[in-house]
């Protein structure tokens, strides 16, 4: 009777452990916080790193920023050859010899630095994986300005042009190939094209990707620290971003040869990449009424002084910031004192963030817009009219990145 009684008494004890147990189970689930729901809930940007592999590297880094009150978005393009002084390998070396999926954060601390941002949230895919995720959503579309036949490269590599839809092994052609004679800046353009359409068509294949038969595969086709519930609220807000909207900043530098390697070092030790990152983020948040922020305005670039190279490097700043700099050229003469930007938009929310960037205080209007002439107009007084926004005289007071007050 005595070991019924023990036993009973431990049966009993058992079951109130397993109902406490299972109870602070319950609780922990109910009100464990979301860190996507947290990030989404306060009054800030959220930030996330999105990397595509091959054979384990990053064919492309972008950095996407989102501001969930406006729902607005830009990307930031982090080339791979970045040098940076990497301490925890006591060397200069490319950024991206940090990257690990399994180990990321050593990756995303560097990033995080170079940017000035936190960056909480990490997604990663390979080459097959991306394939893969394209066939499920049923293809992507991207624009293809002329057709490519390039029967030379292995594998052959043969694309339409205009607005097409590609499959998944297309979609790898069209992200990976790269042409013996062109342009240097074309592979870099078509990357972050395919990562905007392939953004956009997260967006609009959500409720289809978000289903219970499809969701579990499609996670699993992506390296995230992101739980479930921040997975899925991810894509949520993603669907809600005008993606077409959407601005891709690339980071600016100048390149040098360091071991045998050539690295892509940052315009000003690194401190423009962050005063653009800030630009950027004050123009998430901004109210767009009556104004584009959107839009991309256009720079001529005058030389007002004796410093030869000097509109050169203003149009790559400026570009930096994302301005088109249609022109640049010398002014009429080489002894402005002050710098001016003259405005011929009517928009002095436009001009004001223009001279932001330089802290230029000399900012004047002009109706009708100015023509700029080709090289090799036979007729001078001919011009092509290209719509220029702003004209930038640069004075005495530019010292290459700022006016001098």
């Amino acid at each position: 009777m005595k070991v019924a009684r023990v036993d009973a008494s431990l049966l009993i004890l058992g079951l109130m452990l397993a109902l406490l147990v299972g109870g602070v189970a319950a609780v922990y689930f109910a009100v464990r916080v979301d860190p996507m729901e947290v990030a989404l809930s306060g009054d800030r940007i959220v930030n996330t790193l999105i990397v595509i592999e091959k054979d384990s590297k990053p064919v492309s880094s972008h950095v996407l920023m989102y501001y969930p009150e406006t729902k607005r978005a830009a990307l930031f393009d982090i080339p791979g050859e970045l040098g940076q002084i990497i301490h925890s390998l006591g060397r200069v070396d490319r950024v991206d010899v940090l990257y690990d999926r399994r180990h990321p954060k050593p990756y995303i601390n560097e990033l995080s630095s170079l940017l000035g941002v936190e960056i909480p949230f990490f997604m990663a895919f390979d080459l097959s994986e991306v394939s893969r995720m394209v066939d499920l959503m049923n293809g992507i579309e991207v624009f293809i300005s002329d057709p490519v036949a390039a029967f030379g490269l292995s594998p052959k590599v043969l694309l339409p042009s205009g607005a097409v839809v590609l499959d998944g092994d297309k979609a790898l052609m069209y992200l990976g190939y790269e042409l013996p004679d062109e342009d240097g800046a074309l592979p870099i353009i078509r990357r972050q094209r395919f990562m905007l359409s392939l953004l956009k068509r997260f967006g609009e294949a959500y409720q289809f990707l978000s289903s219970k038969q499809v969701q579990p595969f499609f996670q699993s086709l992506i390296h995230t620290n992101m739980d479930s519930r921040s997975f899925s609220r991810f894509f949520a807000e993603l669907a809600q971003v005008d993606v077409d909207r959407v601005g891709v900043q690339r980071i600016q530098g100048n390149r040098r040869d360091v071991s045998g390697k050539t690295l892509l070092f940052p315009f000003y030790d690194g401190t423009l990449i962050k005063d653009i990152v800030k630009q950027s983020l004050a123009s998430l948040a901004r109210d767009t009424d009556g104004w584009s922020a959107d839009r991309v305005y256009t720079v001529e670039v005058l030389n007002g002084t004796n410093n030869q190279g000097l509109a050169k490097k203003t149009a790559d700043l400026l570009q930096g910031f994302g301005y088109d700099t249609v022109k640049i050229s010398n002014a009429d003469r080489i002894d402005y004192d002050s710098t001016m930007i003259i405005s011929r938009t009517g928009d002095s929310k436009a001009a004001r963030l223009l001279a932001d960037v330089i802290r230029c205080e000399s900012i004047s209007s002009e109706s009708g817009s100015r023509k700029i002439e080709k090289p090799g107009d036979s007729n001078p007084d001919i011009g092509i009219d290209e719509g220029v926004d702003f004209t930038l005289i640069l004075g005495k007071d530019f010292n290459g990145r700022f006016v001098v007050q």
